[in-house]
């Protein structure tokens, strides 16, 4: 699990959301909501084939592109678990929230299946 440092608000633009991928370097980016709970999540992939569409990056909200707005992992679940609901939702990532529902990390597909089993 890595934690999540790179967050955007659920009312952000696609067009958005990519600068921000751009600035930081990374594959993915948390949505989180007005309260700051975790949203979603977006990956690049989803926000660069909207990108070859100007109207829309400028018009459309992360919220309703979001990769996957849960159930999401918790600390203390099973490694085997989340690698089982990730393959079954076709998801590279995963958030991990607490029970009041904020990212406390993210699961990546390919370092959690080449991990060792346990806990999260």
């Amino acid at each position: 699990m890595i934690v999540p440092l790179v967050q955007v608000a659920d009312h952000a633009g696609v067009d958005t959301a990519l600068d921000v991928l751009r600035a930081c370097h990374t594959d993915f980016v948390l949505i989180r909501d007005d309260t700051g709970r975790c949203a979603g999540i977006v990956t690049r992939e989803q926000l660069t084939t909207r990108d070859a569409e100007p109207w829309y990056t400028d018009n459309t909200r992360v919220r309703d592109i979001a990769h996957d707005c849960g159930p999401y992992a918790h600390p203390g679940m099973l490694a085997e678990e989340a690698v089982a609901a990730m393959s079954e939702r076709s998801l590279t990532a995963l958030p991990v929230v607490d029970d009041d529902g904020y990212a406390v990390g993210v699961l990546i597909g390919a370092r959690l299946q080449t991990g060792a089993g346990g806990d999260l």
